[in-house]
């Protein structure tokens, strides 16, 4: 056997030979792909009967251990056999009263190539040449290392391994990239790397410079309220400095148009019958804080600020489920219990902050009492209780 063996293991698990394929896409025979997956990734080190052993009879004690394993390079060899005739038996070796993996044979490994390419670009001075060997290094990695083994202990430590090194390319080619004025290319590897790192806000930081640089501001904004809602949702908090500002510059330009003034008093107007408290974003909410600041200088109105924080009985913790309907369930109590001039905002997974204009201390503890008891009235069989501080909005007095 000559021809060339191709082995993926990002984002999937594949092996190839003279149009010949086989790969993991089905959920049967798992233990077989995880046989193959550590002979393959292990060949040029010694696998001892023991270290098989381990990996194949977890959760399995049934039957003699070594009729086991006997059995599964069987069926390991049979499904290699699709690759040509005898193929398993030429690649799967056994001598000495061990298996091993024939590494006579020539084998192309994606990760190994990867890793490959990554290192020579860490090392190579020219950039340009440095730019060309991260991209071939990026077009190979799919997806994280052998997804569907990624439980297995094993596959852990090397997933994450590979996982970081694909970042790093991924930050050094935006880098190189920008540097070029390449917006186009920079934007299409920022969508794919969010695939891989979802919640990164440093690459979507890239997509919105990107989406900029190329005057698609509308698709910068998108972007940040895209990552606005997974970092709350998933992390509870809000975008960085560096994310909002960002945000500002995109909306800056949006739109480029004159808009009449009566035209605009009615974009700026609320729906008509709007009642309750004015529920906003957090950005908003802090806005309307500086400018109620600054305001009660002149005024000398007092404000109150009240914080409800949710947990479970006992101060425990919520599961995750629990905790997002509770605040669901708050959320329509705090809005529907307060003034219409009253501001409320979500400042993370389990608080709201509430702005209470011309409310003393004791009325705002009123306020907040108010609303735990209509909690408890609506949704009596929650597990979550609910505390409050108030404290005074402080002026913003101008410095010396």
């Amino acid at each position: 056997m000559s021809d060339i063996l191709t082995v993926k293991m990002l984002g999937g698990f594949s092996i190839e030979r003279s149009g010949n394929r086989v790969d993991d896409h089905s959920n049967r025979m798992r233990k077989v792909w995880l046989l193959l997956a550590y002979l393959i990734f292990s060949r040029t080190t010694r696998i001892t009967q023991d270290n098989l052993l381990q990996l194949l009879s977890s959760g399995d004690s049934e039957g003699d251990p070594g009729s086991r394993i006997k059995a599964m390079f069987y069926r390991a060899r049979t499904m290699l056999n699709q690759l040509g005739e005898h193929v398993g038996h030429d690649l799967i070796l056994f001598k000495n009263g061990c298996y091993s993996w024939n590494t006579e044979l020539p084998i192309a490994v994606d990760a190994e190539e990867f890793d490959r390419l990554c290192s020579a670009a860490a090392q190579q001075t020219d950039a340009d040449v440095r730019l060309d060997l991260y991209q071939q290094a990026l077009a190979l990695y799919a997806g994280d290392f052998l997804p569907k083994l990624s439980s297995e202990p094993w596959v852990m430590p090397i997933s994450t391994y590979y996982h970081q090194m694909y970042l790093n390319a991924v930050q050094n080619t935006l880098e190189l990239l920008e540097q070029r004025n390449r917006w186009t290319q920079a934007v299409a590897l920022c969508r794919r790397a969010l695939l891989v790192e979802p919640y990164s806000e440093h690459l979507y930081q890239h997509l919105m410079r990107g989406l900029i640089a190329l005057e698609d501001r509308v698709g910068a904004l998108h972007a940040y309220e895209e990552m606005s809602e997974l970092l709350f949702s998933n992390f509870g908090v809000m975008p960085s400095d560096e994310s909002r500002q960002l945000y500002r510059d995109a909306a800056r330009e949006v739109g480029g148009i004159t808009v009449p003034a009566g035209t605009l008093r009615d974009m700026l107007k609320e729906p008509a019958g709007a009642k309750g408290a004015l529920l906003c974003e957090y950005d908003f909410f802090r806005l309307l804080y500086q400018v109620q600041a600054r305001a009660i200088i002149r005024s000398g109105d007092v404000v109150h600020i009240a914080l409800l924080s949710l947990h479970g009985r006992g101060k425990k913790e919520l599961p995750r489920r629990s905790l997002d309907t509770a605040m669901d369930n708050l959320q329509d109590v705090v809005v529907h219990g307060l003034r219409q001039g009253d501001i409320v905002t979500k400042c993370s997974v389990s608080q709201f902050i509430i702005m209470l204009p011309q409310a003393n201390y004791e009325n705002s503890c009123a306020v907040c009492q108010r609303i735990i008891r209509a909690f408890g009235r609506q949704h009596p069989h929650s597990p979550a209780s609910i505390t409050f501080s108030i404290h005074p909005l402080e002026p913003n007095l101008p410095t010396a």
